[in-house]
């Protein structure tokens, strides 16, 4: 996985950076895992935009990846790294012992024709998921779920991954991208590694264009809106003296939106940095 920089032919490529897709080994999705996916526009049921900025875009197909990884105990095949473009990283397309195939997310170092195992006895080795009691403490980790048979929440985007720090009886620490510390229950599954397209991060479109092939029509900042439209808006030229805020006056950049009686705060040891 890389990405390289395009000489600057045209105004567009003068910063752009792209990635080179070398680990993507097949060009097509597997047609029973497939399905069609619409596209709403910002629009509900009566026409009406209710989500600014949306709209247009490719067409796209969206991929069935299994989050649960339940097939316990039967080996599965790794036969192509794919491109998913309803996410940021790679998805790998298994083929089970018993005829079943599944995409999953896959994680760096992932090869084809890997051989990966899921549930108990499975080794701690790239791809393989295991329940977290059954995990090396200091493993890097990814997908990983928050209740048992849930499916996977947590590190799933591009590069991401987690830390299994500590055991404590029925729960242990991980810590995640975040930088938070938190418990989870030892009998929730995660996969081994971390998440691959790590490089993502270091893409830049080059163009506005771009952002319209992926359903992002252009954004406007509330500083340049009038009194009317937005509580940072109006003044005689760039005057944004307010505090920043959003559209419906609520505080933004630092401003804690978290709610301060949610149940699952008491699993939270160290709270993500600032």
């Amino acid at each position: 996985m890389a990405v390289r920089k395009l000489r600057p032919i045209t105004p567009g490529q003068r910063h752009k950076i792209v990635n080179t897709f070398d680990e993507v080994s097949s060009a097509k999705p597997e047609k029973s895992l497939v399905a069609g996916k619409s596209k709403s526009g910002g629009r509900n049921n009566t026409g009406k935009m209710t989500m600014r900025y949306i709209g247009g875009g490719h067409k796209k197909k969206y991929r069935d990846i299994d989050f649960k990884r339940d097939k316990e105990g039967i080996p599965g095949i790794v036969k192509s790294i794919e491109y998913d473009p309803n996410r940021t990283a790679r998805i790998a397309l298994v083929f089970y012992k018993d005829g079943e195939k599944r995409y999953i997310l896959a994680p760096n170092g992932l090869v084809v024709g890997q051989e990966i195992m899921a549930g108990k006895g499975a080794n701690p080795d790239v791809g393989n998921s295991l329940y977290l009691s059954e995990i090396p403490l200091g493993t890097v980790i990814h997908n990983v779920e928050l209740k048992p048979n849930q499916g996977a929440k947590m590190a799933r985007s591009a590069g991401a991954y987690a830390q299994l720090t500590a055991k404590d009886g029925a729960y242990v620490v991980v810590k995640l991208p975040s930088g938070e510390t938190r418990l989870i229950l030892s009998t929730c599954k995660a996969t081994i590694g971390a998440v691959s397209n790590s490089e993502h991060m270091l893409e830049r479109s080059g163009k506005a264009g771009r952002s319209r092939w992926l359903g992002r029509r252009p954004r406007v900042r509330g500083v340049v809106m009038n009194p009317v439209d937005h509580p940072m808006g109006g003044g005689e030229g760039r005057n944004s003296g307010q505090h920043p805020r959003s559209r419906k006056g609520l505080p933004a950049k630092g401003y804690k939106t978290r709610a301060k009686k949610k149940s699952s705060s008491k699993y939270i040891i160290e709270g993500r940095k600032k």
